[in-house]
């Protein structure tokens, strides 16, 4: 089952946001993210957060239309993002894309893109998309499967320490069991030749980031 999380970042292209959906989605808002979907024709499944970017009107249209509110205090640990990521899980959701995740505050924006490593999405296909951009983790002992169009640019970013026996296959720079260092910029901007790469980790965790038929300095 695939899970649709949006986020309260920006969104610039509602008629990409739509193309993407499929009619099985379980539609997830993590509170202003119910604005995005809504823009998009969608009524959420579920909403979920502190609702503290939700005007009463916008509340009470949701409530109306049969949408499951799930409240939490504005005093919590978690952001409502990590909370709609939470519910995904418990849901059952084996597959989960983020979308809005990006823009606006950079704090939020890094933070977002944490959310990625959480040890309970490890065992999940978890994607943040945001228009051409793609984002995920490849953890230590596993493989991903990269698929695009040649000329697509891929970067792999080491995280939280070096990224060790890092192998990549289908790139213009391939590695062979090759090291990427946190804090060196080795792993930006590799280039897909193929339609096809896969990048494999031995230790350590990779960001990998797909950006696809655009021209980027």
């Amino acid at each position: 089952m695939r899970a649709v999380i949006f986020a309260n970042g920006q969104c610039s292209d509602i008629q990409w946001v739509r193309d993407l959906l499929r009619p099985d989605d379980l539609i997830i808002a993590a509170d202003g993210g119910t604005r995005h979907a809504l823009a998009a024709g969608l009524v959420p499944h579920v909403v979920i957060g502190d609702l503290d970017s939700l005007s009463p009107d916008e509340q009470a249209f949701v409530e109306a239309a049969g949408v499951r509110l799930i409240r939490f205090s504005s005093h919590k640990d978690e952001t409502d993002l990590e909370l709609a990521l939470y519910h995904a899980v418990r849901a059952g959701a084996t597959q989960v894309l983020v979308l809005a995740a990006l823009g606006g505050r950079l704090d939020q924006t890094v933070a977002n893109l944490l959310l990625l490593a959480l040890p309970e999405l490890k065992e999940l296909d978890v994607r943040l998309v945001e228009g051409s951009q793609t984002a995920f983790f490849i953890h230590g002992g596993r493989e991903a499967l990269i698929e695009g169009q040649p000329g697509d640019i891929v970067s792999l970013i080491p995280l939280g320490g070096d990224a060790l026996g890092v192998t990549a296959v289908g790139l213009e720079w391939p590695l062979c069991e090759d090291p990427l260092r946190f804090g060196p910029a080795r792993g930006v901007s590799n280039v897909l030749i193929a339609g096809r790469a896969r990048v494999r980790v031995r230790e350590g965790l990779l960001l990998c980031v797909v950006l696809r038929n655009q021209v980027f300095s």
